[in-house]
């Protein structure tokens, strides 16, 4: 059997909201195990800890007790440094509000993790390209953000998200910004994308819990999904 790309045992992550305040439980015993090739959908209302769990299935935190692995490596047992070098080249994150440089064109805001890890500029310009025309923005390369669509923009931040050809996709309620059109083209392509890779969508988008090969439920910290 093939291994997780990404893994979770028994995890629990807590917080306090200031100085003197009660400990808030995020997470609580949360157990999960995501394989290449699988769209999961995460669910639940606000507060019930989908953005603290991406936050550490993408190694932007670690648990308080339990153990995180992305692509066998232990994120809670790496330095801050070492946790960024999972992520560049492990996992793509796409957020909802996009964050696309304004001032660069869609195939530069694509290359720009490929900046980070080094490659070439001749190779960053072909495949920042090559990626644009997979989500079906060929002709929209030199244009900026302002010039896009809300659609357009999310999809070119997709592809940035691919630029390092990741294991593990993770969208943050990818649809939440666009209208429901748009929205289905978006989960279209997120499905295509999981073909080859793990990819995990947060969202209270019912297309995307329609659309996902299973969903993780969560309430107050805590799994219900069973």
């Amino acid at each position: 059997m093939s291994t997780p790309v990404v893994t979770c045992d028994a995890v629990r992550r807590t917080y306090r909201r200031g100085r003197g305040a009660p400990t808030v439980v995020a997470l609580d015993e949360v157990s999960l195990a995501i394989d290449a090739g699988e769209l999961v959908g995460i669910t639940g209302a606000s507060g019930s800890g989908k953005s603290t769990l991406l936050h550490l299935l993408a190694g932007l935190d670690t648990p308080d007790s339990g153990r995180v692995t992305i692509a066998g490596h232990d994120v809670g047992a790496r330095s801050e440094r070492a946790r960024a070098r999972i992520r560049l080249d492990h996992v793509g994150i796409v957020f909802q509000r996009f964050h696309l440089l304004p001032a660069l064109s869609a195939r530069a805001n694509v290359a720009l993790p490929l900046v980070e890890q080094g490659v070439p500029k001749a190779e960053r310009r072909e495949r920042a390209t090559a990626l644009l025309d997979r989500v079906g923005l060929g002709d929209r390369t030199d244009h900026r953000p302002g010039e896009l669509s809300g659609g357009e923009q999310q999809r070119v931040a997709i592809a940035r998200a691919l630029a390092t050809e990741p294991e593990l996709l993770i969208a943050d309620e990818p649809t939440g910004e666009l209208d429901s059109e748009t929205g289905a083209r978006v989960i279209d392509l997120l499905g295509e994308l999981a073909s080859d890779r793990a990819v995990v969508v947060a969202s209270h988008d019912d297309a995307v819990v329609a659309a996902a090969d299973r969903v993780l439920e969560l309430r107050d910290g805590r799994r219900t999904d069973g």
